[in-house]
């Protein structure tokens, strides 16, 4: 019976996947024994193959030399069974993760990592970092430009059984042009005044007689606005740092929002821009 050998790799690189590596495998029987026969090593785009080989033997040779690149890449990178999945995870801009491990009631919290991409735009602060916390059953989603907000929507969570979560962060240019780099949401204006302009980007409607209440926090010196509308069901904590505007909704189905509320109304209440 034929063995299979993965000999090694030379090279590997975050960037660039690039692997030189050897290898062999059974080809033939011989008074029932099974002899090794050496592969040419692979380099560039493809393997280097001088002898005539049927269709067979080249699937098989190219079925190995990808086995080969997974069990490298789990051994390199200390993520076993995750194979190359692991690499292009890593390099997909913005999916940097930031949840801590969960505390004793079971929470985490997000803090936006400073070295995550996205948003920054040409002459551009780069984004402040912010942090929430959620229940352990949430998780980061990918974000699409499609959805509502388009590409001012930074980060997306979501949870099958309590709801839904994401965070806007626009520029303050689109209230005013004289708010410098150091704008705070009072500059911007009333919590009547900020509702009313970003309320609608939130819910996809107008929010005229949906706002059940308003309130003004702070915390660290920052100033947040607090709103709860209905329908649909959300929660939006607002406040700006730098030259942008945060905008942080939670939401949920109606049955989510009868069970969850409490903890729908924890996640939103615990948004800080740090």
């Amino acid at each position: 019976m034929g063995t299979t050998l993965f000999s090694g790799c030379r090279s590997f690189s975050w960037q660039q996947l690039s692997l030189s590596c050897s290898f062999a495998h059974s080809s033939s029987s011989e008074n029932g024994i099974s002899r090794p026969k050496a592969v040419p090593t692979s380099r560039g785009n493809g393997l280097v193959d001088k002898e005539k080989d049927n269709s067979l033997g080249i699937s098989s040779r190219r079925s190995l030399l990808i086995t080969g690149i997974s069990v490298a890449s789990s051994s390199v990178l200390g993520f076993p069974g995750e194979g190359m999945a692991v690499v292009k995870q890593g390099l997909l801009a913005g999916r940097i993760p930031g949840l801590s491990e969960p505390d004793e009631q079971g929470w985490r919290t997000y803090r936006r990592p400073d070295d995550k991409s996205g948003g920054h735009g040409v002459g551009w602060s780069p984004i402040i970092p912010y942090s929430f916390s959620v229940p352990q059953d949430f998780e980061e989603v990918p974000v699409s430009i499609a959805d509502l907000g388009g590409t001012e929507i930074d980060l997306r969570f979501a949870s099958s059984k309590e709801g839904r979560l994401f965070v806007i962060v626009a520029p303050v240019l689109r209230f005013a042009d004289n708010l410098g780099d150091d704008a705070t949401i009072q500059k911007i204006g009333p919590p009547e005044k900020v509702i009313s302009a970003f309320g609608p980007e939130v819910i996809g409607e107008n929010i005229e007689g949906k706002v059940l209440s308003m309130n003004t926090v702070e915390h660290d010196g920052r100033m947040y606005y607090q709103y709860e509308l209905e329908p649909p069901h959300v929660l939006i904590t607002a406040t700006a740092a730098g030259n942008r505007l945060y905008l942080f909704s939670v939401t949920g189905s109606g049955l989510q929002w009868k069970r969850h509320y409490q903890d729908l109304k924890r996640i939103s209440e615990s948004f800080r821009v740090v």
